[in-house]
């Protein structure tokens, strides 16, 4: 099985769902690719939900900060409303899919990750993935929110692209591509189309790399330790071939 893992960001759903756009994505990877994953995030959606409710949204080092009244937003936001768009896009497409979240068949269990962030938290897998290789086998596309639990039960957010690594982590995904508003990593002020581990260390050092690019950028690293080496983060598709702008890593 080659396995892709396609991220898609809060601020990359509109396009992704407008007309043709995603359906020309899923198709181009499911030229390279036997089988798909998709996960996605929220960012922006929660953001603007939560101040209709009088919730001013506030991040730490790229991470939101969730109080137990934010976190039932997020997860009705990101586990509720764009991953039923999302999955009906996809079916309304004739591509089979199945709307899932990390607490799903018990498939990750949450960390937390520090005091400040509140529920927030680092997925552990937690269960035999066996069932999610049979959806795949069988041709459908899991769409993730990544929503998860901790150990009593409580609801758990959980960064999409740290979640993103972890499934392509428990799966052995052959690439993991990351979807979002930005053109690609940018360093030394243009944006680069191809960048080391030591590049993205150092423009962490630095302060180049800032905000929600630092679990993004963070979790390429871990990645790329652990042996997936197929890393491509950038906003534009190509027509002739794949990807017409972006950054690989590697």
């Amino acid at each position: 099985m080659e396995l892709a893992i396609v991220k898609i960001s809060g601020k990359f759903l509109e396009p992704f769902i407008n007309k043709q756009t995603g359906v020309n994505l899923i198709k181009s990877l499911q030229q390279k690719y036997s089988s798909i994953i998709l996960i996605h995030g929220g960012g922006k959606i929660i953001s603007e939900w939560s101040k209709k409710l009088g919730i001013q949204p506030n991040f730490h080092e790229g991470q939101r900060i969730t109080s137990k009244e934010s976190m039932e937003i997020t997860a009705a936001v990101q586990g509720g409303l764009i991953n039923s768009k999302i999955s009906a896009y996809l079916q309304t497409n004739k591509i089979k899919a199945i709307g899932l979240n990390g607490i799903d068949m018990n498939l990750f269990e949450a960390e937390y990750v520090n005091n400040k962030l509140g529920f927030v938290g680092n997925p552990v897998a937690n269960s035999d993935s066996t069932w999610l290789i049979e959806l795949l086998n069988n041709n459908i596309i899991p769409v993730f929110s990544s929503i998860c639990r901790d150990q009593k039960g409580n609801l758990m957010n959980v960064n999409a692209d740290i979640f993103a690594g972890a499934v392509a982590k428990l799966l052995k995904a052959d690439s993991v591509y990351f979807f979002s508003d930005i053109e690609g990593v940018k360093l030394d002020g243009e944006f680069q189309s191809m960048l080391s581990i030591n590049d993205l260390k150092a423009g962490l050092l630095n302060g180049e790399i800032t905000d929600g690019m630092i679990p993004k950028i963070n979790t390429v690293l871990n990645l790329l330790n652990n042996g997936i080496s197929k890393i491509w983060i950038g906003n534009e598709l190509g027509q002739s071939k794949f990807i017409k702008k972006g950054t690989w890593i590697g």
